[in-house]
């Protein structure tokens, strides 16, 4: 305990590891291996976080291993172009019609960060809404009541953030038509962009209103703002072929990728039309770079777990082990204030006795009664998200035999909360 923390803030190296919310000690594990996790004990989990969510395919995937492996012998890293980068960029380009060109970036802060001077460079205005509850990285200017740790830590918001680079941010409350119409009215020529997560993932699994998408979508549009479908955080080839703009029947503007794009590297992408991303260096004026930009290793195991998830069937299976889970999950969890819900691999667990549609749904939820199951799962072998406010991950790799023990375990644990 004392190691950890005395070289690293907080003893770990993103906040919602530090099980701040949940209580005790942070799990440190040693290895993954399919839908498991073993930590530094020895003990053996069945794992609902995969990394948080890029690992699709479960830990330790074979084919993943041996193109990281392969790659890795020929150089770690070029700073150059490689014949791979063009490669997964046509692979995206196929998989998302609303791609037409896309660039590789390290991480879904750059990707959603650099999205977003794209849309200001190309409107030429500076305001962006986003929504309350939905995180899109820690870039300063959407550290404004975001998701994901900053709720975990009961703080919506982060010290180090000037007012005057926030100011351009407007927050509205996520699926409320309403108040989105009326800032458009007002403001609509000022608005260069809306960034949100399709499905939200970082306030726990919020999902969104067909009147809500068909809004956002018809708002922009008539006003000239960039709609950008941050499908990076959790949803990216996590819900389907198509992510979520698939299931929505929506192209957006610009979209930013990462996860399982990556299959558990640090690998991300943004991209959408032609005439938008034309505005990047070294073509137009808007300028990003990274030096390990589309890194070699990184793009192997993107392009490995792609192809898995382009096999026929892929979805419908995940999909089907997931919303068994979560059929389990309901009804176990009729007499204890538990509801749950999922859309392809991702999940969601509330205790509350509808599922959430909004922020301030999740905000009421009790976090004290989720806290106590987390605990009683974790001491069962049942790794869940450590909050409340996160979505949990199903993969390829969890059998039958891993939702029934889940279940078991589930009764269990409801039964002392």
């Amino acid at each position: 305990m004392n190691r950890r923390k005395k070289h690293i803030p907080g003893g770990v190296n993103s906040p919602v590891r530090a099980f701040g919310s949940v209580g005790g000690t942070p799990c440190f594990f040693t290895k993954g291996e399919g839908a498991y996790v073993w930590d530094a004990d020895g003990k053996k989990y069945i794992d609902y976080v995969g990394s948080w969510g890029p690992l699709i395919l479960g830990h330790a995937h074979p084919k993943v291993i041996d193109a990281v492996i392969d790659t890795a012998k020929n150089g770690m890293s070029f700073g150059a172009p490689t014949e791979a980068e063009v490669t997964i960029a046509d692979v995206l380009c196929e998989m998302l019609p609303s791609l037409e060109q896309v660039r590789l970036v390290s991480s879904g802060t750059e990707a959603t960060m650099s999205a977003i001077r794209l849309a200001r460079g190309f409107t030429g205005r500076d305001k962006l809404i986003k929504f309350e509850g939905c995180y899109h990285g820690h870039a300063d200017s959407l550290l404004v009541k975001a998701g994901s740790g900053l709720l975990t830590f009961g703080n919506p918001s982060s010290a180090g953030v000037p007012a005057a680079v926030a100011a351009d941010t407007i927050v509205l409350p996520y699926n409320d038509v309403a108040a989105l119409e009326a800032l458009f009215a007002e403001q609509g020529s000022e608005i260069a962009a809306i960034i949100v997560e399709p499905i939200a993932g970082n306030m726990n699994m919020v999902q969104p209103s067909a009147q809500f998408v068909a809004a956002m979508r018809n708002l922009t549009t008539q006003h000239g703002a960039v709609l950008i479908y941050d499908d990076e955080v959790m949803t990216g080839f996590r819900v389907g072929l198509q992510c979520t703009q698939g299931l929505h029947g929506i192209t957006p503007d610009l979209t930013c990728l990462g996860k399982v794009v990556g299959g558990g590297m640090p690998l991300a992408a943004f991209g959408g039309r032609a005439d938008i991303m034309g505005y990047l260096a070294p073509l137009g004026p808007v300028y990003q770079a990274g030096t390990l930009s589309g890194n070699p290793v990184a793009v192997a195991a993107g392009l490995a777990t792609l192809a898995e998830i382009r096999q026929d069937g892929f979805f419908a299976k995940l999909s089907a082990q997931t919303a068994k889970l979560v059929a389990g999950l309901n009804e176990l969890g009729k007499d204890h204030g538990l509801c749950a819900q999922s859309v392809g691999g991702m999940f969601g667990v509330y205790f509350a006795e509808v599922v959430p549609t909004s922020f301030a749904d999740v905000m009421a939820s009790d976090r004290t009664r989720f806290n106590a199951f987390f605990h009683a799962m974790l001491d069962q072998g049942v790794y869940l998200a450590p909050s409340a406010f996160e979505a949990g991950f199903v993969s390829a790799a969890h059998s039958d035999a891993d939702i029934d023990a889940t279940l078991a375990a589930a009764k269990i644990a409801l039964s002392r909360c």
